[in-house]
C-alpha cells in the first residue's frame, strides 16, 4: 500500500479538532503487510487505555466458556448471581424481571437495564458529567448496582425491536465470569486471553501509580481517572497498545479460542443509539455504519469489531483481510468520525489494488 495514502488516512485522525494524541495499526491477515504511525502523548507511551474494545475480550471469554460447556448464552443471571443483587435491577411498569434476564440479554444489551454511565441520575445529571470534569471516582460492583436500582428502565429483557446500550450489562458479565472461573475478572483474562497470546503490555489497570499509559482528552481537558479505571475492568478497563490489540483482534476471528463460525451467531444487528451513532450492535460484537456518501459510494460491506468511547478502535475488514487497532484518544466524538474516515479511506485503496 502506498505511503501517501497511509499517511492521508493517518492526518485525517490528527487533524480533527481536540485529537491530541493517536496512534493506528494496520495489518493484512496474512502478515505480509504492517503499518502503525503514533501523534502527541502516543508516541512516548504507545499503551493506551482501550476502553469499551474492551468488552470484546468479554465476548472472547463468553465464547470460550460456552464452548467449555461451563455457561450457554441463553442461561439465566439469577443461575450464576446473588437473587439480592438482581432483585430491583430491572423493574419496568412495576413488574421484576430478573426471573427472565439472560446472558444473551446482556451481551447484545437487550436487557434494559440502565446503563449507570450515561442514564441521568434522580438529579438530573449523569455520573459521566462528573467524570468529564475529572471527579476521578472508583464504581465497585456493589455501588453500581445499587445505583442502577434507583433508575428508571426503558424496557423489559428482551422486548421486541428494544436496545440500549449499558456498562451495567458487562459489570454483571464480569460478576458472572468471576462465578464461573472462581477467580477474579482481572485473572480470568489474564489466564484465558493474555497469557496464550503471550501479550505483555495488555492488562487490567489496576495500580493509581501506572503512569505508563497514554491519557485522554475531553475536548481540550486532558483526562487522568486512575481509580475509575481500576474499577471498571469488564466494562472498559484494559490497557494495550496496538500491536497486541491486533494480535488479539486476529486471534479473534481466527479460530485462535473458538471455531470462527459462532461469530456468524453474533451477528444478530440492533441499531442501539439514535443517529449520529456509528456502529450497529450484536451480541458482544459491533459492525460500522458507514454512509455511502462519505464512501463515494464504493461497498465498502462489513467492518466488524469494537468501538471505545476514548476513541479506541479495534476492527477487521473481512473482504480485504485488513486489522486496524488504535486510538484517538478523544471523547467528544471528534475521534471517532476521522478513524472512519481513516479506515474507509485505506480499505478504499485497498479494494482498487484488488479490483
Amino acid at each position: 500500500m502506498e505511503p501517501i495514502i497511509l499517511d492521508k488516512a493517518f492526518n485525517q485522525i490528527t487533524k480533527k479538532k481536540h485529537v491530541h494524541s493517536a496512534l493506528l495499526r494496520v495489518e493484512r491477515g496474512d502478515g505480509r503487510f504492517v503499518w502503525e504511525k503514533q501523534y502527541g502523548e502516543c508516541k512516548e507511551k504507545p499503551r493506551y487505555f482501550i476502553a469499551s474494545t474492551t468488552k470484546l475480550y468479554i465476548t472472547n471469554m463468553m465464547l470460550q466458556l460456552q464452548e467449555k460447556g461451563l455457561l450457554n448464552f441463553d442461561d439465566l443471571v439469577i443461575d450464576y448471581l446473588d437473587e439480592a443483587a438482581l432483585t430491583g435491577l430491572i423493574v419496568y411498569q412495576g413488574k421484576d424481571y430478573k426471573d427472565t434476564l439472560t446472558i444473551k440479554h446482556l451481551l447484545s444489551n437487550t436487557s434494559g437495564i440502565p446503563d449507570y454511565f450515561f442514564h441521568k441520575q434522580p438529579n438530573g445529571k449523569t455520573i459521566a458529567s462528573a467524570l468529564l470534569k475529572g471527579q476521578d471516582t472508583a464504581w465497585t460492583f456493589s455501588k453500581t448496582i445499587e445505583n442502577v436500582k434507583s433508575l428508571k428502565p426503558k424496557f423489559y429483557p428482551g422486548m421486541k425491536r428494544k436496545a440500549a446500550y449499558s456498562d451495567t450489562n458487562y459489570t454483571l458479565l464480569g460478576a458472572i465470569i468471576e462465578k464461573v472461573t472462581q477467580v477474579s475478572i482481572n485473572e480470568a483474562l489474564k489466564q484465558y486471553i493474555f497469557d496464550p497470546l503471550n501479550l505483555k503490555d495488555t492488562y487490567a489497570y489496576a495500580q493509581a501509580s501506572d503512569e505508563s499509559v497514554s491519557a485522554f482528552y475531553y475536548r481540550d481537558k486532558r483526562l487522568w481517572l486512575p481509580n475509575y479505571m481500576m474499577s471498571i475492568t469488564s466494562e472498559g478497563g484494559l490497557v494495550s497498545t496496538a500491536e497486541e490489540a491486533c494480535v488479539h483482534l486476529k486471534a479473534f476471528f481466527n479460530d485462535t479460542f473458538f471455531d470462527r463460525a459462532l461469530i456468524e451467531d453474533l451477528k444478530d444487528w440492533r441499531i442501539i443509539l439514535p443517529p449520529p451513532s456509528l456502529f450497529y450492535y450484536g451480541i458482544g460484537l459491533e459492525k460500522l455504519i458507514i454512509p455511502s456518501i462519505m464512501t463515494g459510494f464504493v461497498p465498502i460491506k462489513d467492518v466488524l469489531g469494537f468501538w471505545g468511547q476514548t476513541g479506541a478502535f479495534s476492527f477487521y475488514h473481512p473482504k480485504t483481510d485488513l486489522y486496524f487497532t488504535g486510538t484517538a484518544n478523544q471523547i467528544n466524538g471528534s475521534g471517532h468520525t476521522g478513524v472512519i474516515k481513516a479506515m474507509v479511506t485505506i480499505i478504499k485503496a485497498e479494494l482498487k489494488q484488488l479490483s
